[in-house]
């Protein structure tokens, strides 16, 4: 185990949040060519992080950093949030001429939403801060900070930007707010602490726009978004003695709906919705062959572990996994994995 790996273990078992480590704020003020990254299917908290630090740390001469995003990362729900940004996306020119990356809410380097033509090793020798708060984070930066104990990656670019006395306007509020309120399902999962809340009240001072972005965020579908909820619906099935609730949605039926991969974001949270279950999933296949899992746990649960079995990571009670299986195969692999992890004995503290 590295010492960054062996650190963030340390911190993820004490009480409280993580301390910003020394040198990464002097990391960030030196960049003059940064390029602020997320992970692939990017939700609004990896949105919110990425523009708020594109914004706050922009470089030389810029008002805005570069932002890197794959061709069809942005959904037409979470549009709103890249349009408050004007946030320029990077090019292969930008990607080479960047001095350091900043990369937030990505568990791991292969998780980066980078062009696959740049290769694997796009950023050379330059440095990668690493700001995250999964669990499973790699820690595969120069500077690594990883924080499991917040709630969402806004929290924490939210807490940099106040030690490193940089100033909060509307927009960064507004963007910071968005990302808290989405990874926190609107302050009502375990993971809104009070320094979430505290960030919250703080961004709404400096001028987040409160209304709007709970109207986007929650009252705002399409009629394609309504007829994908509407299959999710359709879908959710209840096994394993009531314990589990899982839907399902192949490349097919998605596509039927007017929708695409980009609109899968939190429809996990239908068959979460049932009270009996102690664990809801979501199998959704955005390219015939490759379904992605979206697994929450309830009544504290820990649904990390199955996913790294899976090969995938997130947070104790929210994580994911792709497989390269469709839909029916993946379901018949891992139901079981799941009832048996509920079967288990609970070990004693």
């Amino acid at each position: 185990m590295s010492v960054a790996l062996a650190e963030r273990s340390r911190q993820a078992d004490a009480p409280g949040p993580t301390p910003i480590p020394d040198g990464l704020i002097d990391a960030l003020d030196t960049l003059q060519r940064p390029i602020v990254i997320g992970h692939v299917r990017p939700d609004a908290d990896c949105f919110g992080s990425m523009f708020a630090a594109a914004r706050s740390w922009p470089g030389k001469g810029r008002k805005v950093a570069h932002v890197a995003l794959r061709a069809g990362s942005i959904n037409r729900r979470l549009q709103f949030l890249f349009d408050w940004a004007a946030a320029p996306t990077a090019t292969a020119d930008d990607f080479q001429r960047a001095d350091g990356f900043i990369v937030v809410d990505t568990a791991k380097h292969s998780r980066c939403n980078v062009d696959a033509a740049l290769g694997e090793q796009w950023a050379g020798d330059r440095p990668i801060i690493n700001i995250d708060h999964h669990a499973s984070n790699t820690c595969f930066g120069r500077f690594d900070w990883i924080d499991a104990h917040a709630g969402s990656a806004a929290e924490l670019v939210y807490r940099l930007i106040r030690a490193a006395g940089r100033p909060i306007d509307d927009v960064v509020a507004s963007l910071l707010y968005a990302g808290i309120h989405s990874d926190t399902l609107g302050f009502s999962l375990p993971t809104t602490t009070a320094s979430a809340l505290e960030a919250a009240g703080d961004l709404v001072r400096c001028g987040a726009r409160v209304a709007e972005i709970g109207e986007r965020l929650c009252r705002s579908q399409s009629q394609a978004e309504f007829n994908l909820n509407r299959l999710i619906y359709g879908n959710t099935r209840v096994v394993a003695d009531d314990r589990i609730a899982y839907s399902t949605a192949n490349h097919d039926e998605i596509t039927r709906t007017g929708c695409s991969a980009a609109d899968v974001d939190d429809q996990v949270t239908i068959p979460r919705s049932i009270d009996s279950i102690k664990v809801a999933v979501l199998f959704t296949e955005g390219a015939p062959g490759k379904t992605r899992l979206n697994l929450r746990g309830e009544r504290g649960v820990n649904v990390l572990d199955i996913a790294l079995s899976l090969g995938g990571g997130g947070h104790r009670e929210s994580a994911g996994a792709i497989l390269d299986v469709g839909i029916d195969e993946a379901v018949k692999r891992v139901i079981p994995i799941i009832t048996a992890a509920l079967d288990a004995p609970v070990p004693k503290s």
